[in-house]
């Protein structure tokens, strides 16, 4: 019996700019295994729309865009027994990563074809949902500047961050971690389900999809110096050895801030306020992974690369 499938595509994201995409996936579609049909996404929130309309009527729902679609779509998926599928044609692309999705398109195409089901976690942030990666400090800050910026990509991003990095200071926090109480002068603090930010930049390295936990990475403050020395064990995997970096596995996390708090999910921008509740919730969602013959290796080289401009 045919599977069926929705493809939602994010014109304005990556390969989606390129209307042929949707020709692209009818061309390379299995049409003995999967039933499918494609819609486009119009405005922002309406993938969201989309996939939890679809959720219980499609075996698959397809998020094809960067990390931002994937959240939208994953999110309208979760808790029922239809499963995401991911065409990753964003910048970042961290969940797409974790899972080892392939990045050519008819490669990844062939994998919703003939890819296996694994249910995941997801987190809880207030009332927003986090498939891969939330946090508060740094990075929402970088990700809140980076919403009001015309240039898109990883350059563009590694660049904002080089701006800001010399005048960011690190806040205080008051952390409750499953009931123990935490204060600390932080640069960020990271919520992780998945392993990465995204491009292969490795904030939880130990990090697991499906243990029913998240870690809670807390980077001290740390003297700006140490910040090449950072950036490479980000890419390497070792942030974890650092002695300014401390990650404990949780289930819920509480923070009470005396100011609104500025957070990301998913790399998206969001208000948090002064009271922010985080939980675990186990394997909310069904996602679809590469059969073990398709998985890739991880590069370390691979997220410098993707900096360097084409044409260089």
């Amino acid at each position: 019996m045919k599977k069926k499938a929705l493809y939602i595509i994010n014109p304005a994201s990556g390969i989606g700019r390129q209307k042929d995409i949707a020709k692209l996936i009818q061309n390379e579609t299995d049409t003995s295994r999967l039933e499918i049909e494609i819609v486009f996404s119009e405005y922002p929130n309406h993938a969201f729309e989309l996939s939890k309309d679809a959720a219980g009527k499609f075996d698959i729902v397809v998020a094809v865009g960067g990390d931002g679609t994937v959240n939208e779509v994953g999110r309208g998926l979760l808790y029922s027994e239809t499963a995401l599928g991911i065409l990753p044609t964003g910048s970042g692309n961290g969940l797409a990563r974790f899972l080892q999705m392939p990045f050519k398109v008819n490669k990844s195409l062939d994998v919703i074809n003939h890819g296996n089901i694994k249910s995941i976690d997801a987190i809880k942030v207030n009332d927003y949902y986090s498939l891969n990666v939330a946090g508060v400090g740094f990075d929402a800050f970088i990700s809140h500047q980076f919403a009001t910026k015309k240039r898109r990509g990883p350059l563009a991003y590694m660049q904002l961050i080089s701006k800001e990095f010399p005048k960011y200071k690190s806040d205080h926090y008051q952390i409750e971690i499953d009931g123990e109480a935490v204060e600390i002068d932080a640069f960020l603090i990271s919520f992780a389900n998945s392993s990465q930010y995204g491009n292969n930049f490795h904030i939880a390295p130990q990090a697991r999809i499906d243990d029913g936990l998240i870690d809670v990475c807390l980077i001290k403050d740390f003297p700006k110096y140490t910040a090449p020395a950072l950036l490479i064990s980000l890419v390497d995997q070792s942030i974890d050895k650092s002695k300014y970096d401390k990650i404990v596995k949780a289930r819920k996390i509480k923070i009470n801030h005396p100011l609104p708090l500025l957070g990301h999910v998913d790399g998206e921008p969001v208000h948090l306020g002064r009271k922010v509740d985080i939980e675990i919730l186990p394997l909310a969602l069904k996602v679809v992974i590469p059969p073990i013959h398709l998985r890739q290796t991880s590069n370390i080289l691979q997220p410098l690369m993707e900096m360097i401009p084409l044409g260089m």
